[in-house]
């Protein structure tokens, strides 16, 4: 890494460098470690989050999820003791999976705020390391559509089997055909909640508004394919559409990934949704259990996976119809999980 260019990173309206150091007492192991930058808030009071004022000091409290414990105690609680030391502070921290907060206390304020920080610069690097668990969908597994996926897998078998890399093994589960809007990395039942929250919020907001209260009417029809080369393809799609032409789905499916963003739940991977639905995928070949979950995971995708030719596919089912389908709510969907229905688990929807 350039020094003179460290990575930044964002966090409440503050901007802070990502520097490399190395322990002197283990010269052959680098470890990250996060100083605040010229937003640096640790000699000033800060109003991102609450300092109180105690008998023997100053404290903050930190809501940090119980998976994400380890990583601010480090090894052999290097990290903590480190943390402690540079801020003059003591940091309590809750036993190994009990939900609770991280207790900040120190004689100095300017300490408390320090420390406050850099486990939050912290947190948030490592929380983007975490796989997804939950993401916003479409639910596109009415027995209609689920009918016409069949005939096209069964067509695609019967006239392409004999393309590189083709294999029934490859085609989504009829029962969890979905839109993707966004994923998310819900640690606890409270960060299921406020995402629930913030779901219906939306709804009044500016969801009813835009659908006018009523289901989208969308067409699923024609596939295409996510890379650049359609002989080495590893994620076919189906096209989705507003029937009437509008870009209605498309307004809601921006602004409710726009909102959930900025409230800190979900991390912008792109300018605006891409709005498709995975019929085939690479990484369900290399794993038979894998979820057969669409590729904007921004996690699984970089698995090991054998390619396919798509280009017969393309050619013969460029146009291919798989019906008409009323979009009338938004789930919460939790990753590795079906309901009777055989769908996704839903924590909320709206």
């Amino acid at each position: 890494m350039d020094v003179l260019r460290p990575n930044l990173i964002r966090i409440g309206g503050r901007v802070y460098r990502k520097n490399l150091i190395q322990e002197q007492a283990f010269p052959h192991e680098e470890e990250e470690d996060f100083y605040a930058g010229p937003g640096d808030c640790a000699d000033e009071p800060c109003d991102a989050f609450v300092v109180e004022e105690t008998e023997r000091g100053f404290q903050c409290r930190v809501e940090v999820p119980s998976p994400l414990y380890k990583y601010i105690i480090g090894k052999k609680g290097e990290t903590k003791k480190r943390l402690e030391t540079e801020t003059r502070t003591s940091i309590s921290i809750p036993k190994p999976g009990v939900e609770g907060e991280i207790v900040i206390t120190g004689q100095h304020r300017s300490g408390v705020v320090s420390a406050r920080t850099r486990i939050d610069v912290l947190l948030d690097s490592f929380r983007k390391k975490q796989p997804f668990t939950h993401f916003l969908s479409f639910a596109l597994n009415q027995p209609a559509i689920q009918e016409k996926f069949l005939q096209f897998k069964e067509e695609v078998l019967e006239k392409c089997s004999k393309d590189h890399g083709v294999s029934s093994s490859l085609f989504q589960n009829p029962a969890k055909l979905h839109l993707t809007l966004g994923t998310l990395v819900l640690l606890n039942e409270q960060e299921i909640q406020k995402a629930c929250d913030l779901l219906q919020r939306c709804k009044e907001d500016f969801v009813d508004q835009i659908t006018g209260g009523q289901p989208l009417t969308v067409e699923v029809a024609g596939v295409e394919y996510m890379n650049d080369d359609p002989a080495m393809t590893d994620v076919l799609y189906a096209k989705v559409h507003m029937k009437d032409g509008s870009d209605r789905l498309q307004v809601v499916a921006d602004q409710l990934v726009e909102r959930f963003v900025a409230s800190g739940l979900m991390l912008k991977e792109w300018d605006r949704v891409k709005l498709h639905a995975t019929v085939m995928n690479t990484l369900f070949r290399k794993d038979p259990t894998e979820e057969r979950n669409n590729t904007m995971t921004g996690k699984s995708s970089f698995k090991e996976r054998e390619s396919f030719n798509g280009q017969n596919i393309l050619k013969l089912f460029e146009n291919f119809y798989f019906g008409e389908v009323q979009l009338d709510s938004v789930r919460l969907s939790q990753r590795f999980s079906s309901d009777a229905s055989g769908y996704y688990a839903t924590s909320g929807q709206l």
